[in-house]
């Protein structure tokens, strides 16, 4: 089956037929519902996708690279979250996601052009890069190939565009908040951090990602000014799990933190966890606070006091960013990169409280 049986079938040029299919803008809705409707009698599905591409000089998916493996992606519920938001709001543009491996080691050996590597070798029109380190070599593909892209929560690279979240701004917050109930010795609790923060001025050039750059220096800002000089601990990996392992030396003696200010709320909960093994309760012997304002702060118990970002507004940003950088870059716009930053919203609930009475 061809354009030209499903022509002949309604009477129409085979031009109709295919503007059917990819230009319905061109036809009135009952021609094309009667070419449409002609189309699946025959069993005809439609031009083929890749002479289609060819033709209006697009593939017709975006590439999404990701920070993780893509399976950690679906199971981490801040990421989901803008994933599933990010799809929908792509939805109706005709675009879909490919989702590509961050992996810094190229698959092994490498014989030949032909061995795939996804950010080298997926047709796409453009890409996020979400919050990937930069020595990644799948960023490196992805911009020697000159399609557009946007950073979402990390800095740009050259005239890319950018998407991200006023993660300084929520983590200042959220440190004033323990202050103003009366806290002096806090415990931070980041992701990929190297020790000792003091010595970091601008985490552009430090060796970890931005947004945890962004919410340790907004940490300690404000306990700075007060005269508070924090205890840091290192979380290897954003789960439950490494959280408890990481805070319970932390959290042990006379001198332990009155207050934890987490990297996310999957952190803070391993928090919550270490704590109650070690017999303290929250939040009357400690307060945590986390970050994201992901369902596991609404769920637990005592529910998490956090620094809320709206996914959903992120995921949606996101993709309007990059399909109005897909136009900007077809049309040969000359005008600057878009560069968004979402606002944070500190979330006080259960999970905090004024300082422990000596």
């Amino acid at each position: 089956m061809t354009l030209q049986t499903v022509a002949t079938a309604v009477g129409v040029s085979r031009m109709t037929v295919s503007n059917a299919f990819s230009r319905p803008d061109q036809l009135s809705a009952e021609l094309r519902r009667t070419i449409l409707a002609a189309a699946e009698d025959l069993g005809y599905v439609g031009p083929d996708p890749a002479a289609r591409a060819l033709a209006r000089g697009t593939t017709g998916a975006v590439g999404v690279l990701l920070t993780e493996s893509i399976g950690t992606a679906f199971s981490d519920p801040v990421s989901a979250t803008f994933l599933g938001a990010l799809a929908e709001r792509l939805g109706p543009t005709g675009l879909a996601l490919a989702l590509l491996p961050s992996a810094r080691v190229e698959p092994e050996p490498v014989p030949a052009r032909d061995v795939p590597v996804p950010a080298r070798d997926v047709p796409m029109d453009g890409a996020l890069v979400y919050s990937c380190l930069g020595d990644t070599p799948a960023l490196g593909w992805l911009q020697r190939r000159r399609m557009p892209l946007v950073f979402v929560d990390q800095r740009p690279v050259g005239e890319a565009a950018s998407v991200l979240m006023d993660d300084r701004g929520g983590a200042r917050a959220a440190a004033e908040h323990l202050l103003a109930l009366g806290h002096r010795r806090f415990g931070l609790v980041a992701l990929d951090l190297v020790e000792p923060p003091g010595e970091v001025a601008d985490p552009a050039g430090a060796p970890w990602g931005h947004v945890t750059g962004e919410r340790v220096l907004g940490w300690l800002q404000p306990l700075a000014a007060a005269g508070v000089v924090p205890r840091t601990v290192r979380v290897a990996a954003d789960t439950e799990q490494a959280a408890a392992a990481a805070v319970r030396d932390l959290l042990r003696g006379p001198d332990r933190p009155t207050a934890l200010l987490c990297f996310s709320d999957v952190v803070a909960w391993g928090a919550v966890w270490s704590a109650r093994d070690l017999g303290l309760r929250v939040p009357q012997d400690l307060s945590v606070v986390g970050f994201d304002d992901s369902w596991l702060a609404k769920l637990v118990s005592p529910t998490l006091t956090t620094v809320r970002q709206d996914l959903v507004a992120k995921g949606r940003r996101a993709a309007d960013v990059l399909v109005a950088e897909i136009e900007r870059r077809r049309s040969g716009s000359r005008t600057p990169a878009v560069h968004v930053v979402l606002p944070t919203e500190l979330v006080v609930r259960q999970s905090t409280g004024p300082v422990p009475e000596p």
